[in-house]
């Protein structure tokens, strides 16, 4: 049992590094600091409820849920196997997750009108286009995870 406890201590840390990782990697994508728009803060500094962009909310939680479904589909499908090489597909479908995720950002927004990342950033309501993003990551996701099972 205490084995268990130990590889579930790893695996955590390692997908919680990953979801950082991931985070890290949309905040570089997305035009100024991601965490200013999640909080809303104004151009001043102080934070205002208006200026939070709930299409950064969106997107960012669709991210980072369907790189935390590729690294769950990683974990379960390669948990029997020795740790150091069930650690290695993990990081391996979990780094091919988040690159996969910013190439299709940049899909997204090269075949959609309008700026992709600057409608994700806006302060305000969720915009239509947030919600293709936030699909587009979810399906990635999905499609990785389908690879690795």
């Amino acid at each position: 049992m205490l084995s268990s406890l130990g590889h579930a201590v790893v695996y955590a840390v390692l997908a919680g590094a990953l979801l950082v990782l991931a985070y890290y990697v949309l905040d570089l994508v997305t035009p100024g600091h991601l965490g200013s728009h999640l909080r809303g803060v104004d151009e001043r500094g102080d934070e205002s409820v208006h200026a939070a962009s709930k299409s950064a909310a969106v997107v960012t939680s669709a991210w980072l849920v369907s790189n935390a479904a590729v690294l769950f589909t990683a974990i379960w499908t390669n948990g029997a196997r020795d740790l150091g090489e069930a650690l290695g597909w993990t990081l391996a479908f979990g780094a091919l997750g988040i690159v996969l995720n910013a190439v299709m950002f940049f899909v997204i927004e090269a075949i959609t009108p309008g700026d992709l990342r600057k409608i994700v950033t806006s302060p305000g309501p969720v915009r239509p286009l947030a919600y293709v993003a936030a699909s587009s990551a979810l399906s990635v996701g999905l499609i990785v995870c389908a690879s690795i099972a």
